[in-house]
């Protein structure tokens, strides 16, 4: 018997077949899109257990890598090597860390790799894939400039709210008269402009070593690492979070032209110092604290003290090429002055630097047309900051009167006050020295206010003798103990062979007493620097100098451990000090 087939029924469930899964694939298609949308977006998070071992592992592995120079290296080409070779490590572990988080939670672009960076960029400053320390730049590559200065590294926003103490405004209220509310400050030196008996440990070998002329010089190729690993670890965030814990409100930031240009012969190394004196910048907004700029080193050398780069040889102004060496600083200034007068700068720099002690032995009537062609090139390009001059070794009653067209721009003369160059000085006894200090240094800062102007206090310390390691130059001893050159009678009170300098360059030795004379000695000079513009203590960090390290004071217990609350004053008798030995 033969079935007969309805062909129209089957079609029929065929289509409603097809029609079904397409429904289904739909909806699987739909479920599938949600879940990958909810999970992009942190919404749904699968095991955390890979991304954390994974940064863990990370952050191991940078923790262990070795942290380049140490401070017992005496041979140049091995702190080198170490660095290369802590870099590496350094710079992987960060990567791995970035990518862990990234897959975790919603994070940053990654940095760019050397192959991301414009070839013509590779090898320059603005590539970030070259750098030693990403921490707090921003890595993201750009070539633009603001003063034909570059802009990488920072980032597009910044906050200006924070306070660095309750006595001081925030960064983005005024700070009224600085005649009114001196400031209080301290320099970050050693840092970003070498000296050697800061940092002597950079300076141990081989022999002649006496600047950072030298030591550039020696490391050759090396010396862009052997840099940058000092600039990375010897100021950090922490030191600017700790300045503002102490009390203080202000810091200065000596840096030298090769953090803007090198010239033809410069061993320097150019441009890397640039980023981190930005980075000091940020971080001093962070926390608060207001900026003074100061231009430590010029071309030719403004001085020839190892301060300035180069010992020895000034040509700067005066000498064979000096003309176009002042030339060249004004162009620096230039560039410089443009830069900073970016709107995000207007709350946290202060001041503005011309030129470090330039020294005594230039033509003055020259030096003094320069500075006023530097304060005119800063003032039309706005920088922000009030610009200042070093009276150079004069003195300031020299400035009486002086500069007189400058008063609606705040041109401040900046001393530097020591007692410790001049043997006269040195033979001061404790109490006779804060004598001095209450009397004769704050005398002057009165008088200079009141004769010239705006007068700050740029550098000093608490050191009684020059006997710290370097001071006077690399090995050139001290007059304390007269085996300075030219010398032959110890400079300390006694005058004799009592005179020594193995107790003050050991913290561990100090007595309550010997504390007491030292903070007062520093209270002293606080006091009487406040009848001016306000000051900087010289300096925030050393290796091995207690008496020129404002940590090391507040570690010890021989300096206040708030700026603004003292517990003494000049006005108040000078505690009995007649146990302190005067030939230590």
């Amino acid at each position: 018997m033969e079935v007969k087939r309805d062909h129209g029924a089957a079609q029929a469930r065929k289509k409603k077949l097809l029609w079904l899964g397409a429904a289904i694939l739909a909806v699987l298609i739909a479920v599938a899109v949600t879940l990958g949308v909810l999970a992009s977006q942190g919404v749904l998070q699968g095991s955390s257990s890979a991304p954390v071992s994974s940064s863990t592992a990370a952050d191991e592995s940078a923790n262990a890598s070795p942290n380049g120079a140490t401070d017992d290296s005496s041979d140049v080409d091995a702190v080198a090597s170490g660095i290369t070779a802590s870099t590496t490590k350094s710079r992987t572990a960060s990567a791995t860390t970035t990518s862990s988080t990234a897959s975790s939670t919603p994070t940053e672009p990654a940095c760019p790799s050397k192959d991301d960076i414009p070839r013509s960029a590779r090898g320059s400053i603005t590539d970030t894939s070259s750098w030693l320390d990403l921490t707090d730049f921003n890595c993201t590559f750009t070539d633009e400039t603001v003063g034909d200065l570059p802009l990488v590294g920072l980032n597009a926003t910044w906050d200006d709210s924070a306070r660095a103490n309750p006595n001081v405004p925030a960064l983005d209220k005024p700070w009224g008269s600085y005649a009114e509310k001196p400031f209080r400050g301290v320099n970050v030196g050693g840092w970003l402009a070498l000296e050697p008996f800061i940092t002597p440990s950079l300076f141990k070998s081989p022999a002649g070593l006496f600047a950072e002329w030298d030591l550039t010089k020696q490391l050759g190729t090396k010396a862009a690492a052997v840099l940058e690993n000092h600039y990375k670890t010897f100021i950090t965030e922490k030191d600017f979070k700790e300045i503002a814990d102490a009390g203080l409100d202000h810091v200065r930031i000596p840096f030298s032209y090769w953090a803007v240009e090198t010239f033809e012969g410069d061993p320097y190394v150019p441009g890397v110092s640039w980023r981190y004196l930005l980075r000091g910048i940020e971080w001093a907004r962070k926390y608060g604290l207001r900026v003074k700029l100061d231009l430590h080193g010029l071309p030719g050398s403004q001085n020839g003290w190892n301060h300035s780069g180069r010992i020895g040889k000034i040509d700067f102004i005066d000498g064979p090429n000096g003309p176009q060496n002042a030339e060249r600083a004004l162009k620096i200034h230039d560039r410089l002055s443009k830069f900073f007068a970016q709107d995000r700068y207007k709350n946290v720099v202060a001041f503005y630097g011309l030129a470090n002690e330039p020294a005594l032995a230039l033509d003055q009537v020259k030096l003094e047309a320069w500075h006023r062609k530097a304060t005119d090139i800063v003032i039309k390009n706005g920088a922000h900051g009030a610009p200042v001059f070093s009276e150079g070794m004069q003195g300031l009653a020299h400035w009486a009167g002086k500069y007189p067209e400058y008063k609606a721009n705040n041109l401040v003369v900046d001393v530097h006050q020591y007692t410790i160059f001049d043997p006269n000085l040195l033979s001061l006894k404790p109490t006779e020295r804060i004598e001095f200090g209450c009397k004769n240094f704050m005398n002057q800062n009165v008088e200079s206010m009141a004769n010239y102007g705006p007068t700050m206090v740029g550098e000093w310390s608490q050191a009684h003798n020059d006997c710290t390691e370097h001071l006077n130059g690399l090995g050139n001893g001290a007059r304390w103990t007269a085996n300075f050159p030219g010398i032959t009678t110890p400079a300390c009170p006694t005058q004799n062979d009592q005179c020594s300098c193995d107790y003050s360059n050991d913290e561990s030795q100090y007595s309550d007493k010997y504390k007491l004379f030292i903070l007062t000695w520093a209270i002293a000079q606080m006091d009487a620097y406040e009848k001016g513009w306000g000051w900087f203590y010289w300096t925030w960090k050393t290796e091995t100098a207690p008496l020129w390290s404002y940590k090391h004071g507040l570690d010890g217990g021989f300096m206040p451990k708030k700026a603004y609350d003292r517990g003494w004053d000049c006005s108040q008798p000078i505690p009995d000090l007649s146990d302190v030995p005067s030939y230590i």
